[in-house]
């Protein structure tokens, strides 16, 4: 995931969605291997920008936002989730 992200972000931008989606993919895949908090900075790196670039409403920016909730659960952070 992460020379996808890599060569995306080389070739698309940092604000493309493509590139965007590869590094929320990278996320979920820290995220299933139990990086929680790896996991959570990535989709918050992602949503932060996606919110910007695509709207707070839009299903990937909730996607990431949904991500990012359950790495804090997952952390034990319920109030931030």
């Amino acid at each position: 995931h992460r020379q996808c992200w890599e060569v995306r972000k080389k070739t698309l931008g940092e604000d493309h969605p493509e590139t965007l989606r590869s590094l929320d993919n990278m996320a979920v895949a820290l995220f299933r291997q139990g990086n929680y908090v790896q996991a959570e900075a990535l989709h918050r790196q992602c949503w932060e920008v996606q919110k910007k670039t695509l709207g707070e409403h839009h299903p990937e920016t909730l996607h990431s936002l949904n991500g990012m909730a359950n790495a804090l659960s997952s952390q034990g952070n319920y109030v931030q989730a």
